[in-house]
């Protein structure tokens, strides 16, 4: 199955292509990871994205594509994948579909953004495998450390309330008209946030029928 998880910043893609990925036995292809990785190793990709991340603006077009090329290529990825934030832009979408990229459906969690708001203050954020938790809904079997790495957890700047109404804007305006661009084509699913990670999975199993 190929998947693109599309919704606001927040609306919860990260934790459910976490769930299908193992459901499915398929790699999710965050692109939010790749690049938060680049930023940390510090190299040319990386610093280019850091000053747009930084500044609650998108990623251009150029250097995502490129990115997700390079991964949709390996070979964990013949069977199937899911794409979490990309693509984020019209041009994006047609440009990948132009590289033969294939989706069988873009997923939509609809969430209201007052919420996403108040979800976004509790996330914290592994400064070293970047592994997310969140203080209320997923939080950590230790305060302030990974379960994973051991790592400390921080929060973004990008999850800042003032950084995160900046990139609700931009989504409005850049990335929801792919829900649009996905309806005509037959391939949009829509799913309502639920008040815990395991409903919305069920709903989103529902829609899939897996």
């Amino acid at each position: 199955m190929k998947l693109i998880l599309l919704g606001a910043p927040g609306a919860g893609k990260g934790t459910q292509a976490e769930i299908l990925s193992r459901e499915l036995n398929i790699p999710t292809i965050s692109t939010g990871n790749i690049l938060r990785a680049a930023m940390k190793a510090g190299t040319e990709v990386g610093l280019k994205a850091k000053a747009f991340v930084e500044a609650g603006k998108l990623v251009p077009d150029d250097v995502i594509i490129g990115i997700i090329q390079e991964r949709l290529s390996q070979e964990d990825c013949q069977n199937g994948y899911i794409l979490d934030g990309v693509p984020r832009t019209i041009p994006q979408a047609e440009t990948m579909e132009k590289l033969g990229v294939e989706i069988d459906c873009a997923l939509s969690i609809e969430v209201d953004d007052e919420v996403i708001i108040k979800r976004m203050s509790g996330r914290r954020t592994c400064k070293d495998c970047s592994q997310t938790f969140h203080i209320v809904n997923n939080p950590p079997k230790k305060e302030g450390v990974c379960d994973f790495c051991g790592g400390e957890l921080t929060i973004r700047k990008d999850d800042a309330p003032e950084t995160v109404k900046a990139r609700l804007v931009t989504y409005h305006k850049e990335t929801e008209p792919l829900k649009k661009f996905y309806e005509e084509r037959g391939k949009l699913c829509s799913v309502d946030n639920q008040p815990t990670i395991e409903a919305t999975t069920a709903e989103i199993r529902k829609t899939l029928g897996i």
